[in-house]
């Protein structure tokens, strides 16, 4: 079907010269290759790291490609508002499967970490422009529906991700589950190829080097400094503060930048936006909770309840189902009504009580409880995506949607980021603790955990171990739970531009 007639036309996409459906699924396959990444490594990650060196690197597989991909972001989503999303999704598809293919062919923890940076310098334009797009080629009203479709793809992934994951490990070897993007990348690679016209025009741009340059300090300085402080250096002491010093100074430094850029990475105008700003707090959290709890679940099925990674990627499939359920109904009820307030005041309402429900995790815990727990943290984040990006795209002119969308998925990701960081300092921090006072037999260190090592110890140090993996993991759960009930407070005060039939609100409605 034609793209609307009445869409205004924008001098940075020929979104006209393509067909809506060609675009929606070739977004959908993009979407696809960055979710089922992010998810298909957690159910593998006990067996690389006891592979490759211990519990103490278990957040860095993450946070490695969290990281490249949150500095990345928002230049995605500016160059595409600069020179036409094409073949800036080219180079990011391209970069993320080069990335892919050595992470595959990964034979220590240190290049492992190291692909997975470079895997994530592509993978941080993947959402970014795919979302961007969507606000090219649909009206706000409808693009709360594919929004929600969207989400549910997310959804999907959720599932196929550690269910691959946990069926490569388990038949095959954990090297196999980056292998598995090459052909989803080459889907995406021919859809926007082939559904996406070049201009043919080269406009002469400025670009905000500087800017770049002390977002990456800032952004490079806070997750180094919640993914080692504790753990290799004393936050008091002088890299800890270092650091601080560094993320303070950066942060400053490109608020002053872009305040007097001609062509800002994140105009700070933004900011005086309450949509803008609100949504990021919630993106922000959101991320928090979505890449904190699926991290961790995952380790706690499989070292605590004794399941293999197969089982324990079956066991998400609850939690995926609530986001496939509730991001549908949420897509509806946005084009239905043009409205979107009430969903995330309901979905961080749902977060708030399954995280706290999985404060009380045991090895006793019951299956359904887990399960239930699982299913109301995905209907939680089910109510929140698909709104936050069509909330912002609605209330931002055409041309800074992509800088719009670019730093909602930023926030997003920095909260994902921080989220796994600390929670993987403070997981490991406590086992060890935990496992020093009460040595078990046949393990001399605590970090050489993995499922492996833990089937060949005898019951009665099982058991402990279970109990002890359980116990790690309760703080994570009541700070998660914690930070979902102050998402909760600031979904109160998100104000509501109804969503229109058109493309973009005119800056007087805005105003």
């Amino acid at each position: 079907m034609p793209a609307p007639k009445n869409s205004p036309k924008s001098t940075d996409h020929p979104a006209e010269e393509t067909s809506v459906a060609l675009v929606i699924s070739s977004v959908a396959v993009l979407l696809l290759l960055a979710s089922l990444d992010q998810t298909i490594v957690s159910t593998a990650l006990p067996t690389i790291v006891a592979d490759l060196g211990g519990l103490e690197h278990l957040s860095w597989v993450v946070t490695a490609y969290i990281l490249a991909s949150t500095i990345v972001a928002p230049l995605y989503g500016k160059f595409g508002d600069l020179f036409g999303r094409r073949n800036v999704v080219i180079f990011s598809v391209t970069l993320f499967l080069t990335g892919s293919v050595l992470c595959g062919m990964s034979g220590s923890m240190g290049f492992l970490i190291a692909a997975r940076a470079l895997q994530g310098l592509g993978g941080g334009g993947l959402f970014v422009l795919a979302l961007s797009i969507i606000g090219d080629v649909i009206p706000p009203k409808e693009r709360g529906k594919i929004q929600g479709v969207f989400a549910g793809v997310f959804g999907v992934s959720s599932v196929a991700g550690p269910l691959l994951g946990g069926w490569f490990v388990d038949t095959l070897s954990w090297h196999w589950i980056f292998y598995i993007n090459l052909p989803v990348g080459a889907l995406a690679l021919a859809g926007f190829i082939f559904g996406f016209k070049p201009l043919g025009k080269r406009v002469q741009h400025k670009i905000d080097y500087a800017g770049a340059a002390a977002l990456t300090l800032s952004l490079s300085s806070i997750v180094l400094l919640t993914a080692l402080g504790g753990k290799e250096f004393v936050l008091t002491g002088p890299i800890g503060l270092g650091l601080m010093a560094v993320f303070l100074t950066a942060t400053l430094g490109f608020i002053a930048i872009e305040r007097k850029a001609s062509e800002p990475i994140l105009p700070m105008a933004l900011f005086r936006m309450n949509v803008f700003t609100i949504c990021s707090m919630i993106s922000f959290i959101s991320g928090a909770l979505m890449f904190g709890a699926l991290t961790f679940i995952p380790v706690f099925l499989q070292m605590a309840k004794g399941a293999s990674a197969t089982q324990s990627g079956l066991q998400l499939i609850p939690m995926t189902f609530g986001i496939l359920c509730t991001s549908t109904i949420s897509g509806q009820y946005m084009g239905r009504t043009g409205r979107y307030r009430i969903l995330p005041k309901i979905g961080l309402s749902l977060a708030t009580l399954a995280l706290l429900s999985l404060t009380r995790l045991s090895p006793e815990m019951p299956s359904w409880q887990l399960w239930l727990s699982l299913a109301g943290l995905g209907a939680g984040m089910g109510c929140i995506f698909p709104v936050v990006t069509t909330a912002v795209q609605n209330s931002v002119d055409r041309h800074q949607i992509g800088t719009a969308t670019a730093a909602g998925l930023m926030f997003r990701q920095v909260g994902g980021s921080i989220a796994v960081a600390l929670f993987g300092a403070l997981f490991a921090t406590r086992m060890t603790s935990l496992m020093g006072g009460a040595p078990v037999e046949g393990l001399a260190n605590a970090a050489e955990l993995g499922p492996q090592i833990l089937a060949t110890l005898p019951s009665e140090a099982q058991t402990l171990v279970a109990q002890t993996v359980s116990e790690a993991l309760h703080p994570v759960y009541w700070i998660a739970a914690g930070l979902a009930f102050s998402g909760l407070i600031m979904a109160l005060f998100l104000r509501e531009f109804p969503l229109s039939a058109r493309s973009a609100p005119t800056r007087d409605e805005v105003a």
